[in-house]
């Protein structure tokens, strides 16, 4: 192996030449062909790339037309489940208050809120309105504060003033609520050590 004399490394072999020229025997593609076949190449590119685009747009229109469909039937299985509710709770608005006692009354309202719940509860609502809990700012809007009587219930819901509802874990309306904070100074066992 030959020794390159500027570095002292061992030169590397070069691959062989190819002949280039008009010797070479290498067809070369007339201009006016490569045209040609560039410009065939060019519109079968952009047929392609117009079918795709149309493609994708009705694919756009269905799948917003069946999103659409789909919250429609959602909307009217949700009514239909609530309608008996309604036509109990149209019922017992119309009753004469004279000919009726507040006990028939009350269990009438008391049977029309069981079956709004259980038709609500069918479809995943749920309420938020749990006292003692922390105070979540995910599912709670804070109206006010109040003392509390213990450091453990520093920052718990302390009282309800309206009911949160949640569907699945979509939040429609935050619980709002009183806030308990402690405000007494430290407990024995902690801070100084007294």
């Amino acid at each position: 192996m030959k020794r390159n004399a500027m570095n002292d490394k061992p030169e590397q072999p070069q691959p062989p030449r190819e002949p280039s020229g008009p010797e070479s025997g290498a067809l070369i593609e007339p201009p006016d062909e490569a045209v040609v076949r560039l410009e065939g190449g060019l519109a079968d590119m952009k047929d392609r790339y117009l079918r795709l685009a149309a493609e994708y747009d009705n694919f756009k229109r269905r799948s917003a037309k069946e999103r659409t469909e789909a919250w429609q039937r959602a909307q009217a299985d949700l009514v239909q489940r609530l309608v008996d509710a309604l036509d109990d709770l149209a019922r017992f608005a119309h009753v004469d208050p004279a000919q009726t006692d507040a006990k028939t009354i009350h269990d009438g309202v008391d049977m029309v809120e069981r079956k709004m719940w259980k038709a609500l509860e069918a479809v995943g609502v749920t309420r938020v309105d749990q006292v003692g809990v922390p105070f979540d700012p995910h599912v709670h809007e804070a109206v006010t504060t109040r003392p509390a009587d213990h450091p453990a219930q520093d920052h718990t819901v302390g009282a309800v003033l309206q009911p949160g509802y949640r569907m699945g874990d979509a939040l429609i309306r935050p619980a709002r609520v009183v806030v308990l904070q402690w405000q007494g100074g430290e407990t024995r066992g902690s801070g100084d050590g007294k």
